[in-house]
């Protein structure tokens, strides 16, 4: 049985605590940050590596195989531990809620998380242009598909970005739940497939879908500024309000946690994961 609302709710507000104390040693936590975005890269190279020949032969089940593979994307962001931006839209607006932490340090670590992201994502995709990994179909493959993110009007990028982390945060929530490794799986999968296969807009996927077509000459860095323009606060909405707002009210008025003081040093902390408890902090 999954654990109750309540208590994952102050699992979430320690998380966010943690993830504040975290981001003050900035490099470190950049890093972490640059892990989750190459580690969504891999999901997106998977998708494409195995889908492209689908896709050339113009099979129904296209986007269905692209979605049962990317779930791999948070299965490494979880388990292997790195801060994703999607994920701290939910778990920094539990903090919010809860009063352990304050806006400006919601900011920072978003700022941070998004940035490494970033730099991660065209990190990895450099990688992958340098070994010309995609370049047997795998190419006009990523052409196609950045070129119809670019084609999107940007109310609709919003919305599909805001239908996206919705589901991205559910399976994060799901798995903040869950009591076993199996559960967690399960959960991160299923929500991660119905975003795939509905066209949803994730914010830091398309960092590495732009970063492949950018380098391989078929996009610009302009049309992914764009993108993220539009994403990004979608991501917000979708992950901060509908899930991590909504959740906070229906979990009902709980024992306020005294708010992180910003100046305050701090020990070095456990590492701390979307979706994962923390663990117990050591001197």
């Amino acid at each position: 049985m999954p654990i109750a609302i309540p208590q994952a709710l102050d699992e979430a507000a320690a998380a966010a605590a943690t993830k504040v104390r975290q981001a003050r040693r900035v490099p470190r936590y950049l890093l972490l940050s640059a892990y989750a975005g190459a580690f969504v890269g891999v999901a997106v190279v998977l998708l494409v590596s195995v889908s492209a020949p689908l896709a050339a032969a113009e099979s129904p089940v296209t986007r269905l195989v692209q979605g049962v593979v990317f779930g791999i994307a948070l299965t490494l962001v979880v388990f292997a531990g790195a801060e994703l931006f999607t994920g701290n839209a939910m778990t920094l607006v539990h903090g919010l809620y809860a009063r352990s932490v304050s806006a400006r340090d919601l900011a920072v670590v978003w700022g941070l998380s998004l940035v490494g992201n970033l730099v991660g994502s065209i990190g990895f995709a450099a990688l992958v242009h340098g070994g010309g990994t995609l370049s047997s179909g795998g190419d006009q493959l990523v052409a196609t598909i950045a070129e119809a993110k670019a084609a999107a009007t940007g109310p609709q990028l919003f919305w599909r970005a805001v239908l996206c982390n919705l589901l991205v945060c559910v399976a994060l929530w799901m798995a903040q739940r869950s009591q076993s490794d199996s559960a967690k799986l399960i959960t991160l999968w299923w929500g991660l497939l119905a975003f795939i296969a509905s066209g949803f807009e994730h914010s830091v996927a398309n960092m590495t879908v732009f970063s492949l077509a950018v380098f391989q000459g078929s996009s610009t860095w302009l049309e992914l500024a764009r993108n993220l323009a539009w994403t990004v606060p979608g991501n917000i909405v979708g992950g901060g309000l509908l899930m991590g707002l909504a959740y906070a009210w229906l979990g009902g008025p709980r024992p306020v946690a005294e708010p992180v003081e910003a100046a305050a040093p701090e020990p070095v902390p456990a590492l701390v994961v979307d979706g994962a408890t923390p663990a117990p902090e050591t001197a």
